[in-house]
């Protein structure tokens, strides 16, 4: 097994305190685009960057495809940091996750402390991105949204990465950041550098932070990491971020965030031809229905 780590993005907003944290999941789109995204080669290297993008494409979808028939814990903790260093707010959510055939997650909760921050709040959506669902994956119906910037290659222990710069083009749309400020569910993007396995295609490094910040949002800039999980893809293990977050207010917030992911473990199903009237090999003794699993409750924290 090669030996790396692996950047995974995911997006987590905050907001002053007194205002509303908020996290919104972009929907995949169905239809192709009409246009490919736009790749400038910085280098002036001779590779094929289209090539590289469109690969990376079909892998980070199967990635996402691949991470449905896995459970997993997630860790996250989110501190506010204050004038000394010192930690004067805590929010810490430990979680186990798993997928139906139809890819919906249900998370079981299992250490929920009661929040300490007063700085800033945050809403159950705002960990959303970060149970490993709604990460930056890139799609081939999505690579239009964005323009690749190839800056060169480099060599992360024994890894030979690709590296870009991704910005999202409606961050050059004046137009459309204005209807994003006017939606109820604005759309947020991924601005920031990627780092690309030479073999895998996939995404193994990756720093940079949400886009457009609208009203109060305010995004840290974070790294997170991927392991190598089953010998095929690679799968988030870790994030990290250490940002100081200025307000329209002119308030300042130093933010630390902290997730791990961990126990990935791969969902095996059983199948059994049964005769009818057969209560089934996993019915309950006495006949009663075989109890079927329901999303866990998202608690909202108080500020």
């Amino acid at each position: 097994m090669r030996k790396a780590f692996l950047t995974l993005l995911a997006v987590l907003a905050l907001t002053a305190a007194g205002g509303r944290a908020w996290a919104q999941t972009t929907a995949s789109a169905t239809a192709a685009p009409a246009s490919g995204p736009s790749v400038v080669n910085r280098s002036g290297a001779p590779v094929d960057v289209d090539r590289i993008i469109r690969t990376l494409a079909q892998k980070e979808a199967e990635f996402r495809t691949a991470l449905n028939n896995y459970s997993f814990e997630r860790d996250a903790t989110v501190q506010t940091i204050g004038m000394g260093g010192q930690v004067s707010g805590e929010y810490r959510r430990v979680s186990r996750f798993v997928f139906d055939d139809t890819g919906r997650r249900f998370e079981k909760i299992t250490f929920f402390p009661v929040s300490t921050l007063s700085a800033i709040s945050i809403t159950p959506e705002d960990l959303e991105d970060l149970g490993g669902v709604q990460v930056f994956a890139l799609e081939t119906a999505k690579l239009h949204e964005y323009d690749f910037s190839f800056v060169g290659k480099e060599r992360i222990d024994d890894l030979d990465l690709y590296v870009f710069d991704v910005t999202p083009k409606v961050m050059s749309d004046a137009r459309r950041i204005k209807q994003i400020e006017k939606s109820k569910t604005p759309e947020r993007y991924f601005q920031g550098r990627i780092w690309v396995d030479d073999k895998d295609f996939q995404i193994v490094k990756a720093r940079g932070k949400g886009v457009p910040e609208v009203g109060q949002q305010r995004f840290p800039t974070f790294e997170t990491y991927r392991e190598n999980i089953d010998g095929r893809f690679w799968f988030p293990t870790y994030t990290y971020a250490d940002d100081e977050l200025v307000f329209k207010s002119g308030q300042v917030v130093r933010v630390r965030m902290r997730v791990t992911y961990k126990d990935f473990q791969r969902l095996r199903g059983k199948a059994r031809i049964i005769e009818e009237g057969d209560p089934g090999i996993d019915a309950p003794a006495d006949g009663s229905p075989v109890p079927q699993p329901t999303p866990a409750p998202s608690p909202r924290p108080k500020p």
